[in-house]
């Protein structure tokens, strides 16, 4: 049973030089870094000053926190057979986060109509991050595990949860009809291609 995510909204492309700060409205150039409303799961664009104010958990409030930049990636993940068929998920991507809010973990996959939201057995989880051990500390909120089905398997990454609506940002472009087209097809290859480049590789339990 899927249902469509409501709260989310996907994150405005990366800011060209001359824009600003959501924060402060400090202009920043187009690197720069996130950090997220963790109660309207909004990701705002800041300047350094104000990315660095909330690297701490319990900063502001505890209502923002500072969207990590690490990428691990592990090459073969057996647990995602078994998580595709409890989650009943009908593509080859999805990504999972522990919703602190929510204090449960929660599970999202692109489509062209966005962020789609897969409900988790209980349990699944644990499952997951028992399988690689070097996920094992991911971080609530701001980090999640980004899955892929392969032809031979699974791979999984670990990501900042940005990276996750990155994604759901170039399926919702470029995908055309049923299954998608060519041009998606391509893009989303190279999307993980550029993200197996960036990770370091770790090894799965």
């Amino acid at each position: 049973m899927t249902g469509g995510l409501r709260r989310f909204r996907t994150p405005a492309p990366r800011a060209a030089p001359g824009e600003r700060c959501e924060m402060c409205a400090e202009p920043i150039g187009a690197e720069h870094g996130h950090v997220i409303d963790l109660e309207s799961r909004t990701i705002l664009c800041t300047c350094r000053g104000c990315y660095l104010l909330f690297t701490h958990r319990g900063a502001g409030g505890k209502r923002h926190r500072a969207v990590p930049q690490r990428f691990k990636h592990a090459p073969r993940f057996g647990p995602g057979m078994a998580l595709w068929e409890s989650a009943g998920i009908p593509v080859k991507t999805a990504f999972l986060f522990r919703n602190s809010v929510q204090e449960r973990p929660v599970a999202f996959y692109p489509s062209p109509a966005g962020a789609t939201e897969s409900l988790l057995p209980l349990g699944t989880w644990d499952e997951l991050l028992a399988g690689t051990p070097a996920f094992a500390d991911i971080a609530d909120d701001v980090e999640a595990l980004l899955l892929n089905k392969l032809d031979l398997g699974f791979e999984c990454f670990l990501v900042p949860i940005d990276v996750c609506y990155e994604l759901v940002g170039l399926v919702r472009a470029k995908w055309r009809g049923f299954d998608g087209g060519t041009e998606a097809h391509e893009a989303i290859d190279g999307f993980f291609a550029r993200l197996r480049e960036r990770s370091e590789v770790v090894a799965d339990g």
